[in-house]
């Protein structure tokens, strides 16, 4: 058997892996909560055979949380492996760069303008989110940017961490202007809760990973390419500068959506591409599907945590996920040459 297909089918054995511990974890999460469900009480309520209040527990609040659970780690793993691919920068993440600041800015704005946060659109909030996480990209890019030097990777991560903060201000400022309940939802998000869990928000966010995944795991072999250089790739008949922004785009979408109906979560996208990349290799074929897997499971793990931990009161996600991310950051902050 040839080197390239030994690491193949490894990487095929990690993503089984991979996708067994999600469902594992997925068992275990459906039965975390100040009320327990037995593993017998668990099988009669998906099989329909649940009490009412079983089957409230379960299909209303516990399911649609996991699931978004599972999206969101997917959508913002795979936007930190696009961003860490096309800029060429292994710290880039959609957190630390400010794109889910920027996005929840604009969704913090749009629920301003409603009485009540469950009256506002819930299938417009990707869209809005969309807008502000490019409107932030963009101003990323055209401050980090210098003629003749292009972007550096510490100049792209100060700027983005620089606009970050001034997102996350500026969401601060505008809960002074808020009352109790808009102002408990921006709490909740700027803590990266898990606050869209219902069925309507799975929807709104469903279309953007479904679209925009197999978007991103299509253009793998152009990914590959990039990574060679603009140069190389340029020689190699990759239309570089188009390629770029389309995967950007997918990116910004995918962690907008993400951010959308989950608040600020950071670090997944930059946990999940390094893990898959020491797991299956630098392969975009298998590296994007490994982060996809591993984003879920630390999010999905992250948010059972949260909620199993202290009960009857929740860790936000996002704390969890800091822990584990924040010294996993500064580890490869000091491994990085500017």
């Amino acid at each position: 058997m040839s080197s390239d297909a030994a690491r193949r089918r490894r990487g095929l054995q990690v993503l089984a892996v991979l996708s067994a511990l999600i469902v594992i974890v997925f068992i275990v999460s459906m039965n975390t909560g100040y009320i327990r469900l037995t593993p017998l009480e668990l099988l009669d309520t998906m099989l329909g055979k649940g009490t009412d209040k079983q089957e409230l527990i379960l299909f209303d609040f516990r399911l649609p949380r996991i699931v978004i659970s599972v999206l969101i780690g997917a959508g913002l793993a795979v936007s930190g492996a696009v961003m860490q691919g096309v800029f060429r920068n292994d710290l880039a993440d959609p957190g630390i760069l400010g794109i889910n600041a920027g996005a929840g800015l604009m969704v913090m704005l749009l629920v301003s303008f409603y009485p009540t946060t469950s009256a506002a659109p819930v299938y417009l909030l990707p869209l809005v989110a969309f807008a502000g996480a490019a409107l932030t990209a963009a101003l990323i890019y055209i401050l980090a940017y210098k003629r003749h030097q292009g972007i550096s990777p510490i100049r792209l991560l100060l700027t983005g961490v620089a606009v970050a903060a001034g997102m996350s201000a500026a969401m601060i400022v505008l809960t002074l202007r808020l009352d109790p309940d808009k102002y408990q939802f921006v709490a909740t998000w700027l803590a990266g809760s898990i606050w869209g869990t219902n069925w309507k928000f799975v929807l709104s966010l469903l279309p953007w990973i479904v679209i925009l995944l197999p978007f991103v795991f299509y253009k793998a072999r152009v990914m590959n390419v990039l990574n060679l250089g603009e140069q190389t790739a340029t020689g190699l008949g990759a239309a570089v500068n188009r390629e770029q922004f389309r995967l950007l785009a997918a990116a910004v979408g995918l962690a907008a959506a993400s951010v959308a109906v989950s608040g600020g979560i950071g670090f997944v996208g930059l946990i999940g591409p390094h893990l898959a990349r020491r797991l299956v290799g630098p392969k975009h074929q298998l590296m994007l599907p490994a982060s996809a897997l591993l984003g879920s499971l630390l999010v999905i793990t992250a948010d059972t945590i949260g909620r199993w931990i202290l009960q009857p009161s929740e860790i936000p996600t996002g704390i969890v996920v800091a822990v584990i991310g924040a010294p996993y950051f500064l580890y490869l902050l000091a491994r990085t040459k500017a």
